[in-house]
């Protein structure tokens, strides 16, 4: 009993928690299947692994600010078929991220551009790689204060961290000519070095008028697209699928039918 408890207190002094609870139970496992020590020993430092392994990925999922968590498992690929599944497969190697290149993804709202920018925001965390996740309003608007406020240096810094920077709803708003300028400097900053992913409702050609310079624009995408792949996504939006199943929302053949016909589905 000395020498367990001699054990329990270096595991302690090691910092090794989850063995320390789980050692007693260990012990009493391994006499019961004779187990040899250095299997027993594996068995204990495999639980503090893995406990050390989940704590590390809840702490840097919190970190990266992320909306929810939804995998590429979880995508419906059968329900947008203009998504090229194959290069999203490759994507979730993470090449890109090794290679700082930039993920685009470009759609109209709802259809699955920021679960896929999640989901590969967390298949970085889940391979070590730092990830961060920003509306793109929010960013504008944070980098366009810290400009005026002559902090952008430092507010910059929370930005080019990360390996991943997931900017996401780029073009639901436009921006003043200080947040374009604020968001030249980040891709400036972050180009080569680390990987953009950015999910936009809005095609390249209207991204001068979003950022209410064209110039600005032409030199952001000019970053952004040198070393990128771009994903078009053209589908109907999830949500509003699942409002039309729960018979909230007019089918396709309702919204195309004739006033007659509209009269005649809608009766009763």
């Amino acid at each position: 009993m000395i020498a367990l408890e001699q054990a329990r207190q270096h595991l302690e002094t090691l910092g090794l928690k989850q063995a320390v609870e789980i050692l007693d139970n260990t012990l009493d496992s391994a006499a019961n299947r004779q187990l040899p020590y250095p299997e027993m020993l594996a068995e204990l430092l495999g639980a503090e692994v893995a406990a050390r392994r989940q704590r590390y990925l809840t702490t840097k999922t919190r970190m990266a600010h992320l909306p929810f968590q939804r995998t590429l498992e979880q995508f419906d690929f059968a329900f947008q078929p203009s998504i090229d599944e194959r290069l999203v497969k490759e994507l979730a190697n993470l090449a890109f991220v090794a290679e700082a290149t930039n993920v685009l993804l470009l759609g109209p709202p709802g259809v699955g551009k920021t679960h896929l920018a999640v989901a590969l925001a967390l298949k970085a965390i889940e391979n070590g790689h730092g990830a961060y996740f920003v509306r793109a309003y929010d960013l504008m608007e944070d980098l366009r204060k810290a400009r005026v406020e002559h902090n952008l240096n430092r507010r910059m810094r929370v930005y080019l961290a990360p390996k991943v920077l997931v900017v996401d709803e780029f073009g639901i708003w436009p921006y003043d000519r200080e947040s374009a300028t604020a968001f030249f400097t980040l891709v400036s900053a972050r180009y080569e070095r680390g990987s953009i992913i950015l999910t936009s409702n809005k095609g390249f050609g209207e991204w001068g008028e979003l950022l209410g310079d064209s110039v600005i624009a032409s030199a952001v995408l000019d970053r952004l697209l040198h070393h990128s792949h771009v994903l078009n996504i053209r589908g109907e939006s999830y949500r509003l699928r699942e409002k039309r199943q729960a018979g909230l929302f007019p089918s396709h053949q309702q919204l195309n039918a004739t006033p007659e016909e509209a009269g005649d589905n809608y009766a009763d």
